[in-house]
């Protein structure tokens, strides 16, 4: 009887005799893309690569997903590298993906079309964000290789031009596998030194690969993330790359961005006798100006003759002060004559002025007022206050009306 196996068993043979096939480890594939799906938050990419007749399942897990310089799309052609592997749970055979390359249109060019694409709906290209190139820089910096032609001809521009101009470079690759990170970090320093103008970003000529390290996020965003304005000046005239979208402004070549941001030292010269002439001729209007003013406050009465109001202040403060003087006088006698008639009723009213008129005012021994027979009694000493003493009597009898 033959073997029977079991449906594992069955797929780890087959599992086996796939991982000991040489053809399939690290083989390249080419197909169209299908299907295509990135997993969250795993970031596991799940696909099919097909071509006419049939179709292959494969898988991009996330360490692989992260290095790629473009994003798949179904339908796009490309070559696949990676290693054919049974999946022995749902029985499938599929590619374990290691590496994609778009064929047909180029790695590189959608690469760059997928970015641009990216970075344009970011807002990265806005004109209305891109800032002026100052006129006239007193420190311009330049991202560039130090070794490398572009350095020495905009040193040489800049020599031409305006002697006195200082120029700071932050040496960088500017191509190969560091040449991103190695612009981005140069950028970043000269934002931190604080002290620059204005950056010149760039290199001289070369082909698409050369280039690249100016096609990358992380340069375009070190571009756009800058306080400072940037000039790009990448390869020729005919070269564009992403730098010089996201840069403030774009010069073909480096040597134009020289001639950009360098102001001619005659030209300033020029400039700065003509505003000192235009100066010179504002403040000689304005001068007469003031002086033709001058002339007319001069003709007023009150500048002619700058005595004539102080004596009439002082004529005036006479004035006021004789009003001043009759006023209180006037006051003081009408007070006056209130006070003496009030004192005359109060006079009047006084229990001495009723005395000096015969009357008599009775009072007991301690001193308070006697007004009827009730409050006496035979026997008892009354005090009697007349206008000129008091006199001590005693109560002999008493006679009612």
């Amino acid at each position: 009887m033959p073997q029977v196996l079991s449906v594992t068993e069955l797929n780890n043979e087959i599992s086996s005799v796939l991982r000991r096939d040489y053809l399939l480890q690290n083989c390249w594939v080419k197909g169209e893309i299908s299907n295509f799906k990135r997993h969250s938050p795993s970031g596991h990419c799940y696909f099919s690569v097909k071509d006419e007749k049939c179709s292959l399942r494969a898988v991009m897990f996330r360490t692989a997903a992260s290095l790629l310089t473009f994003s798949p799309e179904n339908g796009l052609s490309v070559m696949l590298r990676g290693n054919v592997r049974f999946y022995e749970k749902d029985g499938n055979i599929q590619i374990y993906v290691e590496e994609i390359l778009p064929s047909g249109l180029g790695a590189m060019y959608l690469a760059f079309e997928q970015l641009k694409r990216k970075l344009e709906a970011e807002g990265f290209f806005a004109a209305s964000r891109k800032r002026a190139i100052p006129k006239y820089p007193a420190r311009i910096a330049i991202v560039t290789s130090a070794t490398g032609a572009a350095i020495r001809d905009m040193m040489n521009v800049t020599k031409r031009r305006n002697p006195y101009i200082a120029l700071l470079l932050a040496p960088a690759t500017v191509q190969g596998e560091t040449a991103p990170l190695e612009i981005a970090q140069a950028i970043g320093r000269i934002n931190q030194h604080g002290d620059s103008d204005v950056i010149i970003v760039g290199r001289g000529g070369g082909s698409l690969e050369e280039l690249w390290a100016f096609n990358t996020e992380i340069v375009a965003r070190a571009i756009f993330n800058s306080k400072i304005p940037v000039i790009s000046a990448v390869g020729h005239e005919v070269d564009f790359t992403i730098a010089d979208f996201v840069a403030d402004m774009r010069a073909p070549t480096p040597s134009a961005a020289a001639e950009l941001a360098v102001p001619l030292y005659e030209e300033m010269k020029k400039s700065l006798a003509l505003n000192q002439d235009k100066l010179e001729k504002l403040f000689g209007r304005q001068l007469e100006t003031k002086r033709t003013r001058l002339r007319e406050l001069k003709s007023e009465a009150v500048l002619a003759q700058p005595f004539w109001r102080m004596n009439n202040l002082r004529q005036d403060l006479d004035m006021r002060t004789e009003r001043l003087q009759k006023g209180i006088t006037g006051f003081l006698s009408e007070k006056n004559d209130i006070l003496k008639f009030t004192g005359q009723r109060l006079n009047l009213l006084s229990p001495l002025a009723v005395l000096s008129r015969g009357y008599a005012i009775a009072q007991d021994d301690q001193g308070g007022l006697v007004k009827s027979i009730e409050q006496i009694s035979a026997a008892k000493e009354l005090f009697v206050r007349l206008i000129d003493g008091i006199a001590e009597c005693e109560v002999k009898k008493i006679q009612r009306h």
